[in-house]
């Protein structure tokens, strides 16, 4: 099972964009039969079949084993990853995004959708894939916001050029600030 599991056709994210599915996708976090997953679920071993066979052809399912249950072969299904992200591309772009300035919403969303497309490339299959996450909040008064960011984009360019030389392994650095919606 992979971690994450990254759509970009639109007919997979249809596949999965049903509530009933979704459910059934839930339930095969382990390896189990349809019958199984009905009985958790309070349906009918077929119903939940047409489900799996329609995850299963989208590739978000996959069999797993099988076994023999009264002469009859009884498929063992598990989710193909831990998660599913869909791509910004599944809906494309809606008008346009406002991105001139490093400082709006629109070049963030830009950053982020771009982030999530270079995530989703890596190869997962890698035994090691040296990454960090970093996460936090900052409160900063209204007076010395421009006196952070100015020493935030210092820090950084530091990093970049005391490190963006042409050896090594390349790694893309990527900061988001923004507001944190709630206030504590």
């Amino acid at each position: 099972m992979r971690d994450v599991m990254y759509l970009e056709q639109i007919e997979q994210a249809e596949t999965l964009l049903k509530p009933q599915r979704i459910e059934v996708l839930r339930q095969l976090a382990e390896p189990h039969t349809c019958t199984e997953v009905a009985t958790q679920l309070g349906q009918t071993p077929q119903r939940v079949y047409y489900h799996v066979k329609r995850l299963v052809e989208a590739g978000l399912v996959d069999q797993v084993s099988e076994r023999k249950v009264r002469g009859i072969h009884e498929g063992i299904y598990q989710a193909s990853a831990r998660s599913y992200w869909l791509s910004p591309r599944l809906v494309g772009r809606l008008g346009l995004r406002k991105t001139q300035d490093a400082m709006s919403l629109g070049y963030l969303l830009n950053l982020m959708e771009e982030v999530q497309a270079d995530i989703a490339a890596l190869d997962r299959t890698a035994p090691e894939l040296p990454s960090i996450g970093v996460s936090g909040e900052i409160r900063v008064p209204a007076e010395l916001r421009q006196q952070f960011l100015t020493d935030l984009q210092t820090t950084l360019q530091d990093l970049f050029t005391r490190y963006g030389g042409s050896e090594g392994d390349a790694f893309k650095l990527a900061v988001a600030c923004y507001p944190h919606g709630s206030s504590k």
